[in-house]
């Protein structure tokens, strides 16, 4: 365990450097989406790249209930145009909200992540900064946002009465690997939080009517799908490392546009 801490230490720091070189004009192309006020060369460009990518997935189309991350303002996929079109779509769209628990019980980490709803371009478009700059809700709006496990506000980590979930889960991370190994930054927030996902799954992941739930009446349980820019994605040769804990992709979407799967 102290050994795979130890090399994900390493691993996050040769891809900080990584992306200290990578312009905000190039993670911004990556992240196009032909609702982007772009000329029409560079429309043809970012056809290929990550969001209309992503947009255009059976599983995203199908899904009622997504999470979506809200992207720092450098370093990975901007993710504000796939918040657009899943609330355009009228799909219930779900945010990172992180605090601390007043008492962990039973293992959990004192700092955790939940899910609220995100109601509007409005409301997207009032979120303040956090210290990483991303876009947060406020404390104080907390209590009144439903979660996506079907209560409001806060779980404070509890799971005893989960009632919904997810269809698609967008992730970010630092690194990603071939093998649909994901690095994040270290706090464990999607760790735990998936872990608690397992709870809340309709019915068995990838059961065998996967693929005819889809097309015939949505999803059946959350699909885990990660947004990497091209500078993020390892060598064939090179890995993730991975522990017990930790939870692989369903798929991985790069900057240039192309779609892995497991």
């Amino acid at each position: 365990m102290a050994a795979v801490v130890a090399v994900k230490k390493e691993l996050r720091k040769k891809i900080k450097t990584t992306l200290k070189d990578v312009s905000d004009s190039a993670a911004a192309t990556q992240s196009m989406s032909f609702d982007d006020k772009t000329s029409t060369s560079e429309l043809t460009v970012a056809a290929t790249h990550v969001t209309n990518t992503l947009l255009a997935m059976p599983e995203y189309k199908a899904a009622r209930r997504i999470s979506v991350y809200l992207s720092m303002p450098t370093g990975e996929i901007n993710t504000s145009n796939i918040v657009r079109d899943a609330l355009d779509q009228g799909k219930k769209v779900f945010i990172p909200y992180t605090y601390n628990l007043d008492g962990p019980i039973d293992g959990q980490p004192r700092s955790i992540m939940d899910m609220v709803e995100l109601s509007s371009m409005k409301d997207f478009e009032s979120l303040e900064a956090d210290k990483w700059g991303i876009p947060t809700p406020s404390k104080d709006s907390i209590s009144s946002r439903a979660n996506c496990f079907g209560t409001t506000g806060v779980t404070n980590g509890k799971t005893d009465h989960i009632t919904d979930g997810l269809d698609l889960i967008v992730m970010p991370g630092m690194a990603f690997d071939h093998s649909f190994g994901r690095l994040g930054h270290g706090k464990g927030f999607y760790d735990f939080f998936l872990s608690r996902c397992h709870q809340a799954a309709r019915m068995p992941f990838r059961g065998k009517n996967y693929w005819y739930s889809i097309v015939t009446d949505g999803l059946t349980n959350h699909v885990k799908v990660g947004l990497s820019l091209t500078e993020q994605l390892l060598p064939p040769n090179e890995s993730v490392p991975m522990d017990q804990s930790d939870f692989r992709l369903d798929a991985l979407l790069t900057g240039d546009g192309e779609l892995r799967r497991a």
